[in-house]
């Protein structure tokens, strides 16, 4: 943590300080603790502030993990950074589970029901709830940003995988073929599906090469499943053999993966942008050239928070990230809508209560337990997960909601 949002009495956003000047306001009771995380004070008394800095929001979108960084322009400072992990693989196998439930709950009824088709209408820009889930959750946190800090302008890297050039290099129209972006995007996506490693001798941090899995001279084509990445060594013994022929058998399945990630990103970019200028913020667009090339002429290494901070051409000549460690953040939802408990073969077995809360608590809630004596006397801090009993989950074992104070609410959101 680099530095601390501040609020005023009226809890409206001030320039954040630095975590010395924030445990001096704390100590000497001149501010509260106002929200964990991202940690934030808020002052007790007003105070005449100097004229605020805007500072920049920086997004840099992804199908898994969507980097943010604030950065203040004027100085290269890299106010906060933090990266947020989506959860639409989980949203998807959750629909697709409960598909399967209602399928065969419908197959154990006896009335016979005529089938539906084509009775409803899906409205402009719809989205699939994975994809709509990444989407509200990059929006809540620049709303949330926006009531935390001074936030002037967003920048967001518009960028755009051609997924037909991928699976196709060879499509017809030589302005097309030789774009300069296709190569750039093609390399950069084996670069991410082999995690920026060799693929055979698994080398880190050293030049790679973009390789052919079935050597061209042996019928392979230039299709992104038939390519890999090999640092020169492993390269030049593999020679002309086949990756199963040199013993790695596994890379040629690895290669195959499909381009869904590309894909929820080229779906969402625009609905983005769209989200982003209804805030009212001017906002930039930046392309992933120009990301890459902010990031290596300053010699940074690869990361989602880093990534966002190098977005557009706005970024200074000089960042300042020493000493900075990004937030981790977990979209983990806000419960369950499901009223009937099943078991692994879909038959219902327990029906689930409609309420979300017990004595004030509610699952997911960070608080302190105080325990006076016995096994696990002393005081915890931890998410609890609730039962409907005076008998709590936290870090493991059961406490008693007496022996509990709330420090932050729920919010749909885990971090580290």
């Amino acid at each position: 943590m680099k530095r601390v949002f501040v609020l005023d009495t009226n809890k409206q956003p001030l320039a954040p300080c630095s975590p010395r000047r924030a445990r001096l306001l704390l100590r000497r009771g001149k501010a509260a603790v106002f929200r964990r995380y991202p940690f934030t004070i808020i002052l007790m008394r007003a105070v005449m502030e100097a004229q605020r800095q805007p500072l920049r929001l920086k997004i840099d979108p992804g199908s898994k993990t969507t980097g943010l960084a604030i950065v203040n322009d004027a100085t290269g400072e890299i106010v906060f950074a933090a990266e947020l992990t989506h959860r639409g693989q989980q949203i998807k196998a959750r629909l697709q589970a409960r598909r399967a439930i209602r399928r065969n709950r419908r197959q154990r009824k006896t009335r016979y029901r005529r089938p539906r088709f084509l009775n409803r209408r899906r409205p402009e820009g719809w989205l699939p709830p994975s994809l709509e889930s990444r989407l509200a959750n990059i929006l809540t946190w620049v709303n949330r940003f926006r009531w935390l800090c001074p936030i002037g302008a967003v920048s967001q890297e518009l960028v755009r995988f051609d997924t037909q050039l991928l699976e196709n290099p060879e499509i017809a129209g030589t302005a097309y073929q030789r774009g300069e972006l296709a190569g750039y995007e093609v390399r950069e996506y084996v670069l991410e599906k082999f995690q920026r490693r060799c693929a055979y001798c698994h080398a880190e941090n050293v030049p790679l090469e973009v390789e052919h899995i079935i050597p061209k001279s042996r019928g392979g084509s230039d299709r992104v499943s038939n390519l890999t990445l090999a640092c020169r060594a492993c390269n030049q013994q593999k020679g002309h053999r086949t990756a199963a022929e040199f013993g790695y058998p596994e890379v040629a399945v690895q290669a195959k993966t499909p381009l869904k990630d590309a894909t929820a990103v080229n779906a969402t970019r625009w609905a983005l942008y769209r989200g982003l200028q209804a805030s009212g913020l001017p906002l930039e667009v930046g392309t992933g050239g120009r990301t890459k090339w902010n990031r290596t002429r300053q010699g940074l290494p690869k990361a989602h928070w880093l990534d966002a901070a190098c977005v557009g051409a706005s970024t200074p000549n000089r960042l300042q990230t020493d000493g900075l460690q990004p937030l981790q953040i977990v979209a983990s939802g806000h419960g369950t809508r499901q009223m009937c408990g099943t078991d692994r073969y879909g038959f219902p077995i327990r029906h689930k209560s409609r309420a979300k809360s017990f004595q004030g608590f509610q699952t997911g809630d960070l608080v302190r337990a105080v325990i006076r004596t016995g096994k696990y006397a002393g005081t915890h801090i931890g998410r609890i997960a609730i039962r409907f009993r005076p008998s709590f989950r936290l870090n493991g074992f059961d406490v008693h909601p007496k022996q509990l104070t709330r420090l932050q609410r729920s919010d749909g959101y885990a971090y580290a």
